[in-house]
């Protein structure tokens, strides 16, 4: 059976979410008046674009991912990983410029470059169709 997606979210108090939430200061410049990017999304290792201007939205959600490292470190070194909480939030995965998936891991597939592979740069729960997140910290902006 496989894991339902709560599990791979920290736990955490719950709390009333606004509707947009505002920008954090890491985040300034990145996010627009709406909430979308401003800039294009690029992955931090080889520079290829994974998102458009506009196509995310800016959200908080706590959610671990696994440590970025290449695929035959990672298998090596096993678990471990980091708890981010700003993303772009993407609802249509054909708004992707340039993203790749990985095979399920329990009910969730991480995203990497397609390119280039480095990552996991975000997390999208099979139970959820139309969320994909990327973690602000796992890529660049231009």
């Amino acid at each position: 059976m496989a894991a339902p997606c709560a599990e791979m979210e920290p736990a955490a108090p719950p709390a009333s979410a606004p509707a947009a939430p505002a920008a954090a200061p890491g985040s300034a410049g990145l996010v627009c008046a709406q909430g979308r990017n401003l800039r294009a999304v690029l992955c931090q290792r080889c520079g290829s674009r994974v998102l458009l201007p506009g196509a995310a939205t800016f959200a908080r959600r706590e959610l671990l991912l696994p440590a970025m490292r290449k695929k035959a470190a990672a298998a090596a070194a096993g678990g471990g990983g980091d708890v981010l909480r700003e993303h772009w939030l993407v609802r249509d995965m054909f708004s992707f410029e340039n993203v790749g998936f990985t095979r399920d891991v329990g009910n969730v597939k991480f995203l990497v470059c397609a390119d280039c592979e480095a990552g996991p740069i975000g997390w999208h729960c099979l139970d959820d169709k139309d969320s994909f997140y990327v973690a602000l910290e796992r890529v660049a902006h231009e």
